[in-house]
């Protein structure tokens, strides 16, 4: 089994729980997302950082887990979006800093909160009501320019394991 890890979650705290969400339904067999959860007094969780693969669940959002602590339902949405990118395998290290660079720089500038899985991919927040123009444009440029692919989290609901 290949797990899919945050090692710099956005809403790290002491008391935050880890749970997995199957990647299968996805289309990513064998693969497991390890979610960092906050928990709510109600016996659900609360989502405290940004999905790299999971499909359907965004920051913040609320949880159900199964008796094995994989995520099986969302209760609870925040209306927080998620867009991720993923730079492709082959890009020289020069190509992909320049791109990063400028991809960080625009999610600093907008204000919006991020994840990255090493260098090449990274997960972005984006909470209601925000429109990163910027970002899009930046990273609209590198998939353009063949460096990249890139999607919304929401593209497909969120299923559960089997």
């Amino acid at each position: 089994m290949q797990f899919i890890v945050h090692e710099h979650p956005v809403g790290r705290a002491t008391t935050n729980y880890i749970a997995r969400a199957d990647l299968a339904p996805f289309g990513l067999e064998g693969q497991v997302e390890q979610l960092w959860l906050e928990p709510r007094t109600d016996g659900s969780y609360k989502v405290s950082c940004i999905p790299f693969s999971t499909y359907g669940i965004a920051l913040g959002d609320t949880v159900l887990l199964d008796e094995d602590d994989y995520v099986s339902e969302v209760i609870g949405t925040s209306r927080h979006r998620t867009l991720r990118l993923l730079f492709i395998p082959d890009l020289p290290v020069s190509d992909l800093q320049r791109a990063a660079d400028g991809i960080k720089s625009e999610i600093s500038s907008a204000g919006l909160l991020s994840e990255w899985n090493r260098e090449r991919f990274v997960a972005v927040d984006v909470p209601p009501n925000v429109e990163p123009s910027g970002l899009f444009a930046v990273m609209e440029a590198v998939v353009n320019a063949g460096h990249a692919f890139w999607e919304w989290a929401d593209a497909m609901s969120f299923a559960s394991r089997s």
